[in-house]
């Protein structure tokens, strides 16, 4: 049975559940060297970013499942093979939808965003992970309280 990394709203169960009946969730798992991005039409994809990590989930699909998917995916997406990490098990390999610039036919409704930040927190995706998605969704977080300035130059 193929795998796939979701890291857009192919996260959600419920609409994975329409899409793909019967598909299986098999948990969290990280794509090591991507970030999100959103293309120009305000969809999700994958960029190569070597300081980064993509966090998604990883679904297990019929075949009959994975033609589904193509077809929802569309012209606005290709399809690429990548390991994936997934917490204390080998890399495995997984189908990855990566977005075109220019391949889709319509807009992101106005909620998207905020429809995968809510999934990412459901299915307990790294916090840090989950605030970049925020901000990514024109958010306007306050800076990180985990990182702050040294006030006493003696320290230095």
């Amino acid at each position: 049975m193929p795998l796939t990394f979701a890291y857009g709203s192919n996260m959600d169960a419920k609409a994975m559940e329409l899409r793909c009946p019967g598909a299986k969730m098999r948990g969290r798992a990280r794509l090591p060297r991507h970030r999100v991005a959103l293309l120009p039409d305000g969809f999700a994809t994958l960029v190569r970013d070597a300081g980064s990590t993509a966090h998604g989930v990883l679904w297990e699909l019929s075949f009959g499942n994975l033609a589904a998917l193509d077809r929802y995916e569309g012209d606005g997406y290709v399809k690429v093979s990548q390991p994936v990490l997934r917490e204390g098990l080998p890399p495995m390999r997984a189908l990855i939808y990566i977005g075109r610039p220019a391949g889709g036919s319509h807009r992101a409704p106005e909620d998207y965003m905020a429809r995968i930040v809510a999934v990412a927190r459901e299915v307990g995706l790294p916090i840090g992970h989950i605030d970049f998605l925020r901000r990514l969704a024109g958010e306007n977080l306050e800076p990180c309280s985990r990182f702050r300035a040294i006030r006493n130059p003696k320290a230095l």
